[in-house]
C-alpha cells in the first residue's frame, strides 16, 4: 500500500514538469522565433508479481528456479527524464521591413552577446546609431566577416544572404526593394550573413528571448554551405511554432491526469489509515 502512494506521488512530480514545459511555451507564444519545449517522462522497470502456495508451476529466470508462478505486473511509477526543444519551422509573416529576415529551413543567426556568440531564429533586427545591424537587444548581428554595417534604405539581401548596398538604390525610405529592380553597375558586396548548423541542436541550451548557447553534445557551430544552407527572405519573421490550442488541450490533460494522482494517494491514505485503527482497535 506504501508502494501505491510512491508510485502515484512519481506521477504527480512527472506532471508537475510538463506542467512547466506548457506553461513555457504559452507564455511565448508571440516571440518571434521561439521553439516549444516538450518534457519527457521515463517508467521504472516493472516488477513481475508471483503468486505465493503453490508449487505445481515452475519457471526458470537467468538460472533461478521459482515455484511461485508469474501472475502479473506490477508499475512502480514514472520519472522525469527531460524537457528538449522541437525545431519544427515556425509559419512566416510577411512585415515589409527591410530589417525582418526569416531563415525557411534549419539554421541559426549569429550574435555576438556580452557572454560570446549566440544563435537565433529571431531576425527581427534594427540599425544602431553607427549603422550596425543589431538585435532589439543591441547586439551585433554577425556577417562571415564580423558585425555588419550598412546604411539606412540603400540595401537588399538575397536569398543566399549577401547584402548588397547601393547609395542610389531606393528614393522611398519605405520601400523594400528587390534585387530586380537594384542598379547592379552601383552595387557592392557588404558582407554575408552567418548562418550557422549543429549536428545535434536538440542539444542547445536555450538563454531567453529566442536564443540558445552550443554545448559539449551539441557540437560547435558549422557555417551552414552549400544545399544544407537555409534560404533567407527579407520583410518577413519567423512566428513561434507554438499552437496555442493544442497546448492548452495539453495542460487539461496534464490538470486531469495530476488531479487523477492526488485521488490515489487520497484513497491510499484513507484505506491506509482505516488499516492502522482497526489493527489498533482489534
Amino acid at each position: 500500500m506504501i508502494r501505491g502512494l510512491y508510485t502515484a506521488a512519481s506521477g504527480m512530480q512527472a506532471q508537475e514538469h510538463r506542467l512547466d514545459a506548457l506553461s513555457n511555451n504559452l507564455a511565448n507564444v508571440d516571440l518571434t522565433g521561439y521553439k516549444r519545449d516538450v518534457s519527457v517522462e521515463k517508467a521504472f522497470p516493472e516488477m513481475l508479481i508471483q503468486r505465493f502456495d503453490n508449487e505445481s508451476t515452475y519457471s526458470f529466470n537467468m538460472g533461478s528456479v521459482t515455484s511461485a508462478p508469474v501472475v502479473g505486473k506490477l508499475g512502480m511509477g514514472v520519472e522525469y527524464n527531460e524537457t528538449f526543444t522541437v525545431f519544427e519551422q515556425g509559419s512566416l509573416k510577411e512585415t515589409s521591413n527591410p530589417f525582418d529576415l526569416a531563415l525557411e529551413d534549419e539554421g541559426f543567426f549569429c550574435v555576438e552577446t556580452n557572454n560570446g556568440e549566440r544563435y537565433t531564429r529571431n531576425g527581427s533586427f534594427v540599425l544602431g546609431k553607427e549603422g550596425y545591424l543589431l538585435t532589439k537587444d543591441g547586439y551585433f548581428v554577425q556577417g562571415e566577416n564580423g558585425p555588419i554595417q550598412i546604411k539606412e534604405n540603400n540595401f537588399t539581401i538575397d536569398k543566399l544572404g549577401r547584402i548588397w548596398q547601393n547609395a542610389d538604390l531606393a528614393d522611398d525610405p519605405n520601400r523594400l526593394v528587390s534585387m530586380e529592380e537594384n542598379d547592379w553597375a552601383n552595387t557592392e558586396l557588404v558582407d554575408t550573413l552567418k548562418i550557422v548548423r549543429f549536428n545535434r541542436p536538440r542539444h542547445l541550451m536555450k538563454q531567453g528571448n529566442s536564443m540558445w548557447a552550443s554545448t559539449e553534445v551539441s557540437g560547435d557551430a558549422q557555417i551552414a554551405e552549400g544545399d544544407e544552407r537555409p534560404g533567407l527572405i527579407q520583410g518577413f519573421l519567423e512566428a513561434s511554432n507554438v499552437n496555442s490550442v493544442r497546448e492548452m488541450v495539453n495542460m487539461i490533460e496534464v490538470n486531469r491526469a495530476y488531479e487523477a494522482n492526488q485521488k490515489v494517494i487520497t484513497t491510499h491514505d484513507g484505506l491506509l489509515d482505516k488499516l492502522i485503527n482497526s489493527a489498533v482497535r482489534y
